[in-house]
């Protein structure tokens, strides 16, 4: 009966300090697909305050695109990628007292790591030396690839976007891939828990809803019994 709430957070949204009060785990911009040190470094620093638990999220260096446009990158280039942000990332912990402890992929990152290996071992790589959970879709090629070597997989719903059958998610660019009425969002959040065994659940931080849905959803989850925790 243990669930984890995480938001997507460091992009400059505006939101961070509200939601902050509200998740258990923070997945927090490296610097490179939105907003700037300073942002990040104020993001570490109220996450610390507010005992939220914090992992990396690295995405690809496409500020036009938020990182949510796929990139063709071979498995020693996106190893360098991820070292490369998540090394600058974790400078910056140090300065605000808090430590890294999982791994997250952004964006279009996100997707083709969980169906394809190339993207997915370095990405699995990395946590496992770093002794990182690692988050993605259940039943992914990501989690097959954590599975493998032992990794911590914790496997992610999301409560503001709609799904295609497969268990993927609708692409952006569909008219009907973010779902904008927080009653669905409820809905989405405790169907995920219980019937797809998620152990933790998204909010994207950049969303106009983003604490809104985050208040629900977790105000939903306590009345249903659930103790919202960390799962790091």
């Amino acid at each position: 009966m243990l669930i984890d709430l995480n938001a997507d957070l460091g992009e400059g949204a505006g939101s961070d300090a509200e939601l902050l009060k509200i998740i258990t785990s923070a997945n927090v911009n490296c610097g490179f697909h939105a907003a700037d040190p300073d942002t990040v470094r104020e993001t570490l620093e109220l996450a610390a305050a507010a005992g939220v638990v914090v992992g990396a999220h690295p995405g690809y260096a496409d500020r036009e695109h938020l990182g949510r446009r796929e990139i063709a990158m071979t498995e020693r280039q996106v190893a360098t990628m991820v070292f490369h942000q998540v090394g600058a990332l974790n400078a910056l912990t140090r300065l605000c007292r808090v430590q890294l402890q999982y791994l997250k992929p952004h964006g279009a990152l996100y997707h083709q790591a969980c169906r394809d290996l190339a993207y997915a071992k370095p990405l699995v790589a990395f946590a496992f030396l770093n002794s990182f959970h690692i988050v993605g879709l259940p039943g992914s090629v990501l989690q097959t690839a954590a599975e493998k070597v032992a990794l911590p997989f914790v496997a992610e719903g999301f409560v503001d976007r709609r799904y295609q059958s497969d268990g993927t998610l609708i692409p952006r660019t569909e008219a009907n891939a973010l779902i904008e009425d927080p009653k669905e969002a409820v809905e989405q959040a405790i169907s995920l828990v219980q019937d797809r065994g998620v152990r933790t659940l998204c909010l994207h931080g950049d969303s106009p809803t983003a604490v809104e849905f985050a208040v629900k959803v977790r105000a939903k989850l306590s009345e249903s019994g659930f103790i919202l925790k960390a799962f790091a």
